[in-house]
């Protein structure tokens, strides 16, 4: 999709692992805790981070697919469960910020941007781990997989973080843009007819977009600011 981009954007909305956080060692040891009460194998990270990107249902079915072992709805039900208990008990152990994003995110909203986060984790553990964190006082609104009636790719899940803000919908009504790292993210941005931009970690590197939308890092968007534009004015 190609867009005009406007000389200001009122809002950035992120995607939260493999964007703004490294959360992959994490999400490997609570699969890992819940293969092992089933003598399933234990997984490397970057196996398991190959899969990040759809939310935990299918990142279990497709790792289960994958390896050859069961992968019947009541089996991924079941590991899911596990999964997200295991998760939940050890939600930021080893997570970590990509390099310069926690400074960045305070810069964008020092320049007047209002932030949101768009992801496919579940509500109440994205809650959990904005809060260990300690991003949530960044973030207007995040909304998790499970708190809305269609996650991503589907664009009702970005939608409705935009509403949740109360920012503009609708073509030719947008002033904000979506942030991730996964050809999924680009998906939904596209169909939601928002601007995207990608970050060059995570899975940044493997998704196709034209160079004014990949960032070398977040504060490349500075330069959009409602505040900058007006301090420039």
């Amino acid at each position: 999709m190609t867009f005009a981009r406007p000389a200001t954007y009122s809002a950035l909305i992120f995607d939260l692992d493999g964007t703004l956080i490294n959360s992959a060692p994490d999400i490997a040891a609570a699969v890992n805790r819940t293969f092992a009460l089933r003598g399933w194998p234990e997984l490397e990270t970057d196996y398991v981070e190959a899969f990040i990107g759809n939310g935990p249902r299918r990142l279990l079915y497709d790792m289960l697919s994958d390896l050859g072992l069961p992968c019947d709805d009541a089996t991924v039900t079941a590991a899911l469960d596990g999964y997200i208990r295991n998760y939940t008990e050890h939600p930021a152990d080893r997570t970590r910020f990509y390099d310069h994003v926690l400074d960045d995110l305070v810069a964008l909203r020092d320049a007047g941007f209002r932030l949101g986060i768009c992801t496919n984790k579940p509500h109440a553990l994205t809650q959990s781990i904005l809060e260990v964190l300690g991003l949530d006082v960044l973030f207007e609104a995040a909304l998790g997989a499970d708190a809305v009636p269609a996650c991503k790719p589907d664009p009702r899940h970005l939608i409705a973080v935009a509403e949740a803000m109360r920012l503009p919908v609708g073509e030719g009504a947008v002033n904000w843009a979506y942030v991730g790292d996964t050809a999924v993210d680009q998906a939904t941005a596209d169909a939601a007819g928002v601007p995207f931009f990608v970050v060059p970690w995570g899975g940044g590197s493997l998704v196709d977009v034209p160079a004014h939308q990949r960032l070398s890092r977040l504060a490349d968007l500075v330069q959009f600011g409602p505040r900058t534009a007006t301090a420039v004015e």
